[in-house]
């Protein structure tokens, strides 16, 4: 029940006050993240935390001149994978095998199947599939916040393009795929603050079959 009403009491701020969040917390949010799900275990990305205010300022006129980019306390890029490739598909079944302690068969089965299909597949159809997962972790972290009393504003509108260049992440192997600002909302300055939270009701979200 905490939960859900901390859910209620979140939004996607559009305006922060630029007020800091203590470390433990952000790093709660973003452990949130890193524990999610994702297709296959590959985490096929990265975080990038930027705190530098110069970068933020880079960011801003990329990202539709949005105050939440350089008003946040921390900026988080979620950056996917380019493409799969049997590298670092290797990498994360390998570290699977250390941290357990044990190689399984069907594991091992498992990794030759994935060698077999991604690293053939176009890389734009790799970065399509790749893109889609750090929305997993991005929504957990989004949750982690709300549930430590943090907003976080969820963004789309950006130029990718744009962002790789000024971050570097076309020559890691990565791109850009959703922006995160974690922060304090400004209630004096957010003309969303105050507005009732509007869903779909569960009947006509949810269809239930038995």
């Amino acid at each position: 029940m905490e939960l859900l009403d901390k859910l209620k009491w979140r939004y996607a701020a559009k305006a922060m006050n630029g007020k800091k969040v203590p470390q433990e917390k952000l790093d709660r949010i973003i452990e949130a993240a890193r524990l999610a799900p994702t297709s296959s275990g590959l985490q096929p990305f990265e975080i990038y935390v930027i705190k530098n205010q110069e970068v933020k300022e880079k960011i801003r006129p990329v990202a539709w001149n949005q105050s939440v980019i350089t008003d946040c306390s921390d900026l988080l890029v979620f950056a996917a994978w380019d493409t799969y490739t049997a590298e670092r598909i290797n990498y994360m079944f390998d570290l699977t095998n250390k941290i357990r302690g044990f190689e399984n068969e069907g594991w091992e089965n498992y990794r030759q199947m994935l060698l077999s299909s991604y690293p053939q597949k176009d890389a734009e159809e790799n970065f399509n599939h790749a893109a889609k997962q750090p929305y997993i972790a991005f929504s957990q972290a989004i949750t982690a916040a709300a549930f430590e009393g943090v907003d976080a504003t969820p963004i789309e509108g950006f130029d990718p393009a744009a962002v790789d260049e000024i971050l570097g992440l076309r020559e890691k192997g990565l791109r850009s795929a959703v922006l995160l600002p974690i922060g304090y909302r400004d209630e004096s300055n957010d003309w969303l603050v105050n507005l009732v939270k509007v869903r779909k009701s569960t009947e006509d979200l949810v269809t239930v079959i038995e």
